[in-house]
């Protein structure tokens, strides 16, 4: 993960914290490590595709996901909100086969009272991973 680029960070330090371990679990493709800053009942949504509801569900769409997508590295840009309900955007550099290819993206993210993930939203073109273009 990259912070040398991030412009504004409204989180507080505890809350920034949370987020980066967070994003090195899913750079890291770590499926356990990830989900356990995931609220049991989360619900994630991806583009324009249904909601994927409950942990489970969500291990179950990354781990095929995660296995087709190459390395995985965040380049935050801009972290808006609150420490309960944030947006990040951030330029996402994938790496497979030598070739990298960077596709900007939008997360919206709220936290429940126990500070676990319960709403996970994902904006992204990431049609370039499966096509062949890169950067």
């Amino acid at each position: 993960m990259r912070t040398d680029k991030l412009k504004r960070n409204d989180l507080s330090g505890d809350a920034f914290g949370w987020y980066t371990r967070y994003l090195t679990a899913l750079d890291a493709k770590d499926l356990d490590g990830y989900s356990a800053f995931l609220a049991d009942d989360c619900i994630m949504y991806m583009n324009n595709d249904g909601p994927i509801a409950g942990k489970e569900a969500i291990r179950g769409m990354l781990g095929p996901y995660w296995q087709s997508i190459g390395d995985l590295e965040h380049d935050l840009l801009v972290i808006l909100g609150s420490d309960d309900h944030f947006m990040l955007e951030a330029l996402n550099h994938y790496t497979s086969n030598g070739e990298t290819t960077t596709l900007r993206a939008v997360a919206i993210t709220k936290r429940n009272e126990d500070g676990l993930a319960c709403a996970v939203r994902i904006y992204t073109d990431a049609s370039p991973l499966f096509s062949g273009e890169t950067e």
